[in-house]
């Protein structure tokens, strides 16, 4: 996926992330279903301290102490904070050398398609909190953002030893017949879902379990769903 790609996702989902907190001060407080513990003023102030994070990274290339959000009017930290960090992102060059947390090649566009899909994931957050309509999804950025999860998150959880080893191979199929597989050798299960339901399933923001189709092992099917796969 493009970089031009990412940037626009990623510029329109900041957008309604910033109608949300402009919300009364009684909504900011409403619960956030996914993030147990939150607020939605708690929501922006973790998009606000990302977004500083990342700018910072962009800018110098090199990996820098990610700050902290404000305890009180958190959201509003985080309006004032969106102009400057989508300035950054629409200037960075994609090819540019920069710290990451991902595998090679480590350049600036990592740190573009990253922001696209945690803005995303958290404008989910948000509608779901709120009781906004869900936002609609190209397929070409799900499609992305399911390669994310599975071939750059998930095999860094294992590798982290924030999730268990499966110890047997796992497919995971979406509707166009693309197919991403954890562990080596033949997959033991295969776990298909249309293609919304498994960009948020695998980040916990729907459930995958029911709405999956799952072949072959089914205990091992639903510890690679139970994973975490992301963080």
């Amino acid at each position: 996926m493009l970089p031009t790609r990412h940037l626009a996702e990623l510029s329109g989902s900041l957008d309604t992330l910033s109608a949300h907190a402009r919300q009364p001060a009684e909504t900011l407080a409403w619960p956030v279903p996914a993030c147990p513990g939150w607020s939605l003023a708690d929501l922006f102030g973790h998009v606000g301290a990302i977004e500083r994070w990342a700018a910072e990274i962009v800018r110098g290339g090199k990996l820098v102490k990610e700050g902290k959000a404000p305890e009180e009017h958190a959201e509003a930290w985080f309006l004032d904070g969106a102009g400057a960090f989508l300035e950054t992102m629409a200037a960075l060059d994609p090819e540019a050398q920069c710290w990451t947390f991902g595998h090679a090649p480590h350049t600036a566009a990592f740190w573009l398609r990253r922001q696209a899909h945690e803005h995303a994931i958290h404008l989910v957050d948000a509608c779901q909190a709120s009781g906004w309509e869900m936002p609609a999804f190209a397929e070409d950025f799900l499609l992305d953002g399911v390669d994310e999860a599975l071939a750059m998150f998930a095999p860094r959880q294992i590798r982290l030893e924030r999730m268990a080893q499966l110890g047997q191979a796992v497919t995971f199929r979406v509707p166009d017949g693309t197919s991403w597989t954890l562990g080596e050798g033949t997959a033991a299960a295969t776990i298909s879902a249309p293609l919304r339901e498994m960009y948020l399933g695998l980040w916990g923001r729907s459930n995958l379990a029911d709405t999956a189709l799952i072949e072959g092992d089914a205990e091992l099917a639903h510890r690679a769903i139970r994973g975490p796969l992301t963080p």
